[in-house]
Formats: structure tokens, C-alpha cells, sequence
């Protein structure tokens, strides 16, 4: 019953008389109305239910646009109230809902929708439409409105809209070439012209905006169609059809007369009301008597225990998944014209349209699940194409290597899907479906490039066939899906591609082999490595035998390869970490030690490739040889590496590691490296993989149904059970007892001469089986079980001796002996009981493992959990007050000293771990960083103050970079006169691109640079220019300059001031040093540069005074 309000501005509409419509004078008004009542309907869409039965679109709405087209704002009021109410019930509802109240809504707005596509169905509609949609279309981007566009995309939704309504068969009931609903709307769109419309939004260079509303239109138009049909439509069958056709019915003939036979032999002679009573010998009853059978004698055949059961009802949760509808034929008329539009669309619209919706889908500029249209796309076309004379051009925008990735990137996104949102794991499984079609699609695509008569083809096909071979993901990615098959989730029909897509990437990839003596191929595996660092070299690793054995290995390997390394392994090695912070002049001794290591492990080509790339990162010093090193030279120098001590890093805070157990713990995590390497493939160990009850079940299911399968399907299946039975010589795998039944069925069938490949196959196998059971005797009990490869070996080469891998047993002796032990340490207070008793046994190989399974065998403990290892630091949670201040006490004693932490650890009285007593100095705010707690490093300063700093002795054989520090250090760097002045002192400037920094010499020691250094102080009795000067320096300058520059000091810098002028054979160093001493004051203070190297840990300041 309609609501009076909704009433009312119904009939202020208009009303229809005859075929003419006569619009009220507030028709436009009521229109808004009607949107606005729509905007604020209830949960259960009252309004939309009762415009619905009302039937306001086909009493109203659909006369209004056809008959008053021309009023432009009524019009767009219309289309606009269209949309809303041809809206989808699914999006009204969000779902179809559980509830039986909502259900009915449901249903009641899905059967309004019906009504409405039905007289959408019309020629004069869509004319109106398409003539409003080319008008709108015929103006330029400059001359379209913002009003314009919204028009244009409300007729595509709207059209959208009318063909996404759900067929509704039962009121329909049209079969196969008879026009339904959905082809008369198709008819309609095609008389009206508005399908080339579709076409030119397709491919118009203006239009692109519109890409996924025609992409979404053009799907709902085919949603009945299969390719193959279209592809056959109009033309004559081929033979192979014929014959495919002649099959099936022979079999339908084989089985009618089957069924004529055992009816003429189950008829008696006589009608007799009687059907008799008989004692089943042999087969006993619920008792001990035989069974009593009092049906017909010929009907026992069937007869099993089962008979008068209930039938069990098999849980929701564990039914089968529904297949999707099935599709029909639609009118010849429609189908042609469905063909010549995919024609049409191909040639000129689907490598742009595709192009545009992958970039629109990459940027994510689309709803959620729009890339279902983009892969229904993809595989409707392409086998269509395939079908109706193959061209590779008109499909180049989706046959590629990105195309593989991107639909395999689905498939594993919507499998993860599946098994997490498990209320909608039907949905997933659906779009699952649709991605493992479009990758089947592909490679069928793939396949008829093969065969292409166009050398350029066959090469575009050749490298997309080594990628898909190359690359793991493609590769293994039919193995995985079989694998993870849940018929739960997933539809017989997924099954049935799938199984037909590992036959055809099979059959390729073994074709592929065949042709190459070595195929290489990428392997991906996965390493668990632990964060605590490397692992040392053992002491047998490092004796001078092992050495000695191990550079013999290494130099064999070198010479053999001539020192040629390959291009790829050249590439691959780089001798230092850029994203380390440890600077690259620090890092030229991990580089040896990283030599050093690919030289213990016996890797010649890459400790060679690492020497040489190293040489190119630090030349200078020939450390890692010379420029033009001669090949034996380099053996030398491997050598000497090989054997020589070099400093490693120790691992950070080895003292701590007893007190740091929750922070161990988590170190010690493993953690997953994925390690990436080519390998040669070889096609038989590839299909071994398949060797598994996890593959073999799937193919068992789908062939219970051998009768309903298509020829090709049941010869997939076959191909694939015969390469594990025969060619991998694994026939016992299908020992099972389920197998069997299934060959039962096809070897008892009627029909079996269809099946002829199935038929060879059973038999093959069931003489296998006897043949092993007349040698085995237990090979029946084995049909009862799923064997893996390891009992595949078992039941044909025999069973392990007895007693072969049993776990120790214990005597009595030694039960009296544990029982004894445990009852006197019970009700000790030991930490771990089970770590006390393991000393005292009298069995020492006795674990901890064995020992907590023998106590719960004896009924000493309950369970192994009460005997858990417990971890340290774990009994106490809390801090008290007590322990807060004495935390707090100890910071304030010891945050000045070295190591804060570890003197905190060492008097703390409560036993905390490291992690977290640092937790919770932060927690009290004593510290505002981790860092501020790290263990400060110890430089043991040798030689004396001078006036500005300390001079730290350097340990170098090499030259030492001077870094800046400070924003003034910088500036001095830019000064042209510094730098002269550094030149003087003998310091280098940067040598190369490689070099940033200028460099102390290394033939320059460290007595001249303190006579340098002491040289440039100025005296304390320096007239007021040096007070000036002293006055601008800073106050810790001021204090480090207290001590008077002695004579003999200064003679010795003046010395080696004079050896380094004669040495630059400049002749007025004097007056330009001179000069140089007084600009330098004039433009800063002291300078101080960090001088860096790869041996020396830390940094050391080594001040200038200019």
C-alpha cells in the first residue's frame, strides 16, 4: 500500500492515455520530489518497493523522456530519479542479507528491477538515449558544461544499471536460441545505434574519462555469451565439432541400451505379488546370523547396510561450493550481432580501452573490484581472437610480461582474501576464478603464437615463454593453486581450469625443454639466519693445515677459470655498504675481512671479484694491488690475505650477554633472508613436485565426475596421473582405495568405450597393484591411506627393519632410579628440577626431552608444562618504589662515568635484564636516548698539549682524510688562502672524483705535524693582536692555552717548516707563509677536521691555529 505523500506526487506526474502522455503542470516538481524521497528512505527501501509496484518508470517515467524529450531540465530530472531507482539491490542492501524479514525486501526490490529491465526492452527508449548521448558527444571540450558531463554519465549508469537486473529463468522460461529479456534489451541497443556509441567512448581520444563505465557496460552486455559461441555463430560446423557431437550422443546410446538390458533381465516371467524372502550367505547381519533380504533377488545387486539409513546431513561449512549459473544460447540475431561488435571492438577499441582502465586500476583511480571487468576483459577478447582467426596485434596491449605479473599478483591477493574474510570467501573464490581464466587465457595465447607462421611472432612468443620458464612465481604458481584446492570455497568448475591450465603450461613448458640441451632458471630460497652476527671462523677452520688445503682449492679453481670472471658476477659485487654510516675510507678493511671470509669458504671468483672491485673503490696505497696488477700478482696477494690476521668487529656488549636475556631473546629471533640464484631446471624433477597427496586428491575429484567432463578435461587428467604412474614410476601413489572405486565406476560403465584412455589407464594401474600385492602382503591395508613418496618406497622396496628408529626405552632399574632421583629433589626449591636430575643419572646420553616424557609416562607430573624451562628475568615484573630510587641513585653516580649501564647493572641489587633497565631510565625520564646510555669508547692519548688541543699519534700507513665539522671549519675550506697555507704545510688536496677530503700525507710524521701545530700558536707574550685574537676565541681555547710553547718545539716546527719549503722548491714561502698566517686570523677561529681511517676507531681530532 503507497504512502498518501508518495500517492499524491505520483499522480502529479501525469497520466498516460493510450500511447500519448500528458504531463501536469508540476511534473518537473514532483520528479524532485520523488529524489527527494528516496534520499531519506528506511533500511528496508519503502519508497523504492513502493515506486516499484507502483510501476512509476514504466507507467510515467519512460513515456515522459520518449514523448517530452525536449524539456532539457524535466528530462535530466528523470534520468536522474532512473538511476536511483535501477540501482543494483545488492548495492541497496550491501548484501544479500540472513535475515528473512530483510530477504524479503530483497527479493521484493530484485523482482521491481525485473519489471523495469522489461520495459527498458524497447527500441524507442534507447533511440531517445542514444540520440540525447551523440548530441552530448558532438560538442567540443571548450563548449561542454559541467551539466553536460553529469548527463552523459547518467545515461551510462543508467544503462549499466538496466543490464546488471538479474535474469529471472522461472518467469522467463526460455531455452537455448529463444530471445529473452536480456537479448531483447541487447536487440534494442543495437537498433537504436547506441552500441557505437559504446565503440566511440571506447576509443575516442577525448573520451577517456568514460573508460571504465563502457568497460563495465561491455561486460554486462556479453554476460550470457561464451567466445566459443560467438566464434561459431552463423557459420557451418567444422568436423571436429561433428565428431565431438557424434561422440556424445554414441555414448548416451551406450548408456540407454545399458539401462533397456538390466531392465529386460530384472523383469520376471510372471508377475508375482511376492517378492520372497533369501539368506545372504557370507554376509553377516548386526549379529552373528547371516543376512535376511526380502526385497527382489534381482534388485540385490544394489543392495549395501546402508539401505534405510538416514541420509547424514553434511555441515554448511562443508558442502561443496555452487557453481555460478550456466550459460545459455541466446537468439541467432543477437549472437551475430554480438560478433560483429566484438569484431568492431577488437580492431579499433580494446588495446586503447585496456591500456587506459590498467593505468586507471595501477593508479588506483577506480571503485574496489573493478579489475574483474579489466580480467573478464582480457580473457572474453583474447579467446575470442583466438577462436576467430588468431591476429597477435589486435591483443599486444595484454600479451606481455606485465600482464602475467599482474594477474598473478591477483590471484595470490585474492586467495589470501579467501582464507581471511571468511563471510565472503565465496565472492574471493569468484574473482579467483576469474584471474586464473584470464592467466589460462594468456598462456593459450602464448601457445598459438608458437604456431604462428610470423618469424617476429614466434620471437615475441620465444622471450615471453623464457620469462614465464625463467621466473619462479610463474612457474610454480599451478603447483601452489593445486595445492591450497578447497572444494569448500571453490567451484568444480575452478577445478576444471585449473587442471586444464597445468596441462597446457606442462605440455608447453616440456616442449620448451626439449629444444635446449640446458634450460637456467631462478630459484628463490629461503634463509633463516639469526641477528646475533656472523658466525667465527672455527679454530679448525683457521689452523695453518685447513688454510693450506683451502688456498689449494682456491688457487686450482683460479687458474682453471683462466682469472676470467663472469659479466654477471662482475656486476653483482660491490666492496662497500652505501647505506651504511660508517664512512667509505672506514670500510676498505671490511672489504679484506670480506675477501678474507669468500676465500674460508672456498669461493675463488668471488674473492677475486672483490679484490678487483675494490682496487677501483680505494687506488690509492695499491693496498688492494696496483692499477696494472698481473694475474699472478693477484694470486699473491689472495693469498697473503687468506693467511693474514686482520681486524674483525667484536660483537656489541659481549660482557652483557648473561644479564641480557629478554633483549637475547629477541636478537636470537630468526629472521627470513629470501636468497635468489639461477639453477640448471631439469622437467623431470620438476613434475616429482607433483608427486603429492595434496596434488593427486584434486585430480581424484574431478575425476569422480568423468562422465560429465568434457574429452579434453578427462585427457588432462589422464596426462597428468600417466607422468606420475609411468614416467616417474610412482603408480603406488594411487593405490587408494577411493582411486580404485573410481576406476570401478568407469571400467563397470556402459559407456566405457568413450573413455578409452581412462579405461587403458585403470587397467594399467589395477595390474600394477595386484602384481605388488602378491609380493606384499599388507598392500591392502595400505588402499586405506594416502601415501607421500617416502611410503610409496616403503610398500614397493620394503619396510625398515623392526626396531629401526625407536625411541630409547627405559629398564626398570632406571624407571626406580628416576622415581627415586625426583622424589628427593621434588621439594627442593631448584629453579629447574629437570636440569638437576640430568647430571645424576647413571645414563648420561639421557635428554631433557627424554627425561620429561618418561616423568609424564610414569604419572610423576601431569603434564610437560609443569616442567617447562623457564626463562630468566621473567619472575619479576614490577618495580617498587625502593628499587626506582635506588635506580635513580645510581644514574647520579655514574652518568659522567664511561660505562653508565654497566656499572648500573653491576651494583643494581634487583637482578633486571639489560633491555630493561634501559626501558626504564627512559620511562623515568633520566635519559632522553638510547645513545646516551652506549659505552663510551677509551683513546689512549700519547705525546703532550699543545696550546689549542691534543695531538693524538696515528697509527697510519696510509693517507688520513681531514673532515670538516663545523659551519666555520667549511668556510676556511672555501678560503683560497687556507688552503694555500695547507699546501705549505704539506698537506694533499683531493687527488681524484673519488677523493672529497684533503688528506694528510702518510711520509709526514707526527713530530712534524706537533712542530706545525706549535709553530702556529702564538705566543703568550704576543702584543695585543694575539689578545684580540684570543679574546675571539672560545672560552675552552682560552683554557687550553695556558701552557707556554717551548723553544725547543718551536725549533723543531721551524725545522720541519724548512724541509717541506725545500721540498716544494718554492722561493718565497717565507713571505707568502707570512701573509697566509695573517689572513688566516682574520677569518676565524680554530679549525678542527676529524681525521678518519679504516683501522683507528674513532675519530681524532687534530687541531690547526691559524
Amino acid at each position: 500500500r503507497m504512502n498518501c505523500e508518495l500517492l499524491a506526487t505520483c499522480t502529479a506526474l501525469g497520466y498516460l492515455e493510450g500511447d500519448t502522455y500528458h504531463k501536469e503542470a508540476d511534473c518537473l516538481e514532483s520528479v524532485k520530489d520523488l529524489i527527494r524521497y528516496l534520499r531519506h528512505e528506511d533500511d528496508t527501501r519503502d519508497v523504492r518497493q513502493q515506486l516499484g509496484a507502483g510501476q512509476i518508470v514504466q507507467n510515467d517515467l519512460l513515456p515522459i523522456i520518449i514523448q517530452h524529450g525536449q524539456d532539457k531540465a524535466l528530462f535530466d530530472a528523470c534520468i536522474r530519479l532512473m538511476v536511483n531507482l535501477t540501482q543494483p539491490a545488492m548495492l541497496c542492501f550491501g548484501k544479500v542479507p540472513d535475515d528473512p524479514v530483510f530477504r524479503h525486501h530483497f527479493l521484493q526490490v530484485t523482482s521491481h528491477l525485473q519489471a523495469c529491465k522489461e520495459a527498458f526492452a524497447s527500441e524507442a527508449v534507447f533511440g531517445m538515449l542514444s540520440e540525447t548521448l551523440y548530441t552530448l558527444l558532438q560538442l567540443d571540450w571548450e563548449q561542454r558544461q559541467e551539466e553536460d558531463n553529469l548527463l552523459i554519465e547518467r545515461i551510462l549508469l543508467l544503462v549499466r544499471n538496466v543490464l546488471h537486473v538479474p535474469a529471472d529463468p522461472c518467469e522467463e522460461k526460455k531455452v537455448d536460441d529463444d530471445a529473452s529479456i536480456h537479448d531483447r534489451l541487447l536487440w534494442a541497443i543495437h537498433m537504436s545505434g547506441f552500441d557505437d556509441l559504446i565503440k566511440f567512448l571506447a576509443s575516442a581520444q577525448s573520451e577517456q574519462q568514460w573508460s571504465m563505465h563502457v568497460l563495465e557496460i561491455i561486460s554486462l552486455m556479453f554476460r550470457d555469451q561464451t567466445p566459443e559461441a560467438l566464434v561459431s555463430a552463423g557459420q557451418a560446423r567444422t568436423a571436429e565439432e561433428k565428431h565431438r557431437d557424434t561422440q556424445e550422443l554414441e555414448a548416451l546410446r551406450e548408456k540407454e541400451l545399458a539401462a533397456k538390458r538390466s531392465r529386460t533381465l530384472q523383469r520376471g516371467t510372471r508377475h508375482s505379488r511376492f517378492g520372497g524372502s533369501y539368506v545372504v550367505q557370507g554376509l553377516k547381519s548386526i549379529g552373528d546370523k547371516d543376512v535376511i533380504y526380502h526385497r527382489n533377488v534381482h534388485n540385490f545387486k544394489n543392495y549395501t547396510h546402508d539401505m534405510g539409513k538416514a541420509v547424514r546431513r553434511v555441515p554448511k561449512r562443508n558442502r561443496q561450493a555452487r557453481e555460478c549459473k550456466d550459460k545459455r544460447r541466446s537468439a541467432l540475431n543477437v549472437r551475430l550481432f554480438l560478433r560483429e561488435f566484438c569484431v568492431d571492438f577488437l580492431e579499433n577499441c580494446y588495446n586503447r580501452l585496456m591500456y587506459l582502465v590498467k593505468e586507471s586500476l595501477i593508479r588506483e583511480q577506480t571503485q574496489q573490484h573493478d579489475e574483474t571487468y579489466y580480467l573478464w576483459a582480457l580473457s572474453f577478447f583474447m579467446a575470442f581472437n583466438r577462436g576467430n582467426g588468431f591476429r597477435a596485434d589486435l591483443v599486444s596491449e595484454t600479451m606481455s610480461i606485465r600482464a602475467f605479473h599482474y594477474i598473478e599478483r591477483n590471484i595470490t591477493n585474492y586467495y589470501e582474501m579467501m582464507l581471511t574474510d571468511r563471510k565472503e570467501a565465496t565472492s574471493w573464490s569468484r574473482r579467483m576464478h576469474l584471474a586464473l581464466k584470464a592467466y589460462q587465457e594468456l598462456l593459450l595465447t602464448v601457445n598459438e603464437m608458437d604456431r604462428s607462421q610470423d618469424e617476429s611472432i614466434r620471437q615475441s612468443c620465444s622471450v615471453i615463454k623464457s620469462n614465464i620458464f625463467y621466473l619462479m612465481e610463474y612457474r610454480e604458481i599451478f603447483l601452489t593453486l593445486l595445492r591450497k584446492y578447497d572444494e569448500t570455497r571453490q567451484p568444480h568448475s575452478y577445478l576444471k581450469d585449473l587442471v586444464e591450465s597445468t596441462h597446457l603450461f606442462l605440455r608447453m613448458l616440456e616442449r620448451y625443454c626439449k629444444g635446449r640441451n640446458s634450460l637456467m632458471v631462478q630459484k628463490k630460497r629461503v634463509r633463516r639466519k639469526k641477528s646475533r652476527g656472523q658466525k667465527k671462523p672455527s679454530a679448525a677452520e683457521t689452523s695453518p693445515e685447513a688454510l693450506a688445503e683451502t688456498w689449494k682449492v682456491v688457487e686450482e679453481e683460479l687458474k682453471a677459470s683462466g682469472f676470467q670472471l663472469s659479466e654477471s658476477l662482475t656486476e653483482s659485487i660491490v666492496p662497500f655498504d652505501a647505506t651504511s654510516d660508517t664512512p667509505l675510507e672506514e670500510q676498505r678493511t671490511d672489504a679484506m675481512v670480506r675477501v678474507q671470509d669468500a676465500l674460508l669458504i672456498r669461493l675463488g671468483p668471488e674473492a677475486l671479484a672483490l679484490l678487483r672491485a675494490a682496487r677501483e673503490v680505494w687506488p690509492e696505497g695499491d693496498v688492494f694491488g696496483s692499477a696494472d696488477v698481473e694475474p699472478e700478482e693477484e694470486l699473491e696477494l689472495l693469498k697473503q690475505i687468506l693467511h693474514a690476521n686482520l681486524p674483525r668487529s667484536p660483537p656489541p656488549e659481549p660482557a652483557a650477554e648473561e644479564d641480557d636475556d629478554d633483549a637475547a631473546e629477541l636478537e636470537e629471533e630468526e629472521l627470513q633472508s629470501v636468497q635468489v640464484f639461477e639453477k640448471e631446471f631439469n622437467f623431470l624433477d620438476f613434475i616429482k613436485r607433483f608427486s603429492n597427496p595434496s596434488v593427486v586428491r584434486p585430480y581424484l575429484l574431478l575425476l569422480k565426475s568423468y562422465s560429465k567432463n568434457t574429452p579434453h578435461t578427462n585427457h588432462c587428467i589422464a596426462r597428468m596421473l600417466h607422468r606420475l604412474a609411468v614416467d616417474l614410476k610412482m603408480d603406488a601413489q594411487l593405490f587408494q582405495l577411493s582411486v580404485f572405486n573410481v576406476f570401478n565406476k568407469i571400467l563397470s560403465d556402459p559407456a566405457a568405450a568413450a573413455y578409452k584412455e581412462l579405461v587403458t589407464f585403470a587397467k594399467f594401474v589395477l595390474n600394477r597393484f595386484f602384481s605388488l600385492a602378491a609380493q606384499n602382503n599388507k598392500a591392502y591395508v595400505e588402499l586405506l591411506f594416502w601415501k607421500n613418496v617416502g611410503a610409496v618406497r616403503e610398500m614397493t622396496e620394503g619396510y625398515g627393519k623392526d626396531g629401526e628408529g625407536k625411541k630409547p626405552t627405559w629398564t626398570e632399574e632406571e624407571e626406580e632410579e628416576l622415581r627415586n632421583l625426583y622424589e628427593e629433589h621434588r621439594h627442593s626449591e631448584v629453579p629447574d628440577i629437570v636440569e638437576t636430575l640430568l647430571p645424576l643419572l647413571s645414563d648420561s646420553t639421557r635428554t631433557r626431552r627424554q627425561v620429561v616424557t618418561q616423568l609424564v609416562r610414569m604419572g610423576l607430573v601431569d603434564s610437560a608444562k609443569e616442567l617447562k624451562k623457564q626463562k630468566k628475568g621473567t619472575q619479576i615484573v614490577l618495580w617498587t618504589e625502593e628499587q626506582e630510587e635506588e635506580l635513580q641513585m645510581l644514574y647520579e653516580e655514574y652518568k659522567d662515568s664511561d660505562d653508565v649501564l654497566g656499572n648500573i647493572m653491576k651494583k643494581h641489587t634487583a637482578k633486571r635484564s639489560r633491555a630493561r633497565v634501559v626501558d626504564k631510565l627512559l620511562s623515568m625520564g633520566l635519559v632522553s636516548e638510547r645513545r646516551e646510555l652506549y659505552k663510551k669508547r677509551s683513546r689512549s692519548a700519547r705525546g703532550t698539549s699543545s696550546g689549542k688541543g691534543m695531538v693524538y699519534i696515528i697509527k697510519e700507513s696510509h693517507d688520513v682524510p681531514l673532515v670538516p665539522l663545523k659551519e666555520a671549519n667549511e668556510e676556511a675550506m672555501d678560503n683560497k688562502s687556507f688552503l694555500r697555507l695547507l699546501r705549505k704545510l704539506g698537506l694533499r688536496a683531493p687527488a681524484n672524483e673519488q677523493e672529497t677530503f684533503w688528506r694528510i700525507p702518510a711520509k709526514i710524521s707526527v713530530s712534524q705535524l706537533r712542530g706545525a701545530a706549535a709553530a702556529l700558536s702564538p705566543r703568550e707574550e704576543e702584543p695585543k693582536g694575539g689578545e684580540e685574537q684570543d679574546g675571539s676565541r672560545s672560552p675552552t681555547g682560552e683554557s687550553q692555552e695556558t701552557e707556554v710553547v717551548s723553544g725547543e718545539q718551536r725549533a723543531q716546527a721551524l725545522r720541519a717548516l724548512l724541509l717541506t719549503r725545500k721540498r716544494k722548491h718554492h722561493s718565497s714561502e717565507h713571505t707568502g707563509t707570512k701573509s697566509h698566517l695573517k689572513q688566516s686570523f682574520e677569518f676565524g677561529p680554530k679549525k678542527s677536521y676529524i681525521c678518519n681511517s679504516a683501522n683507528i676507531r674513532g675519530p681524532i681530532t687534530l687541531p690547526f691555529i691559524p
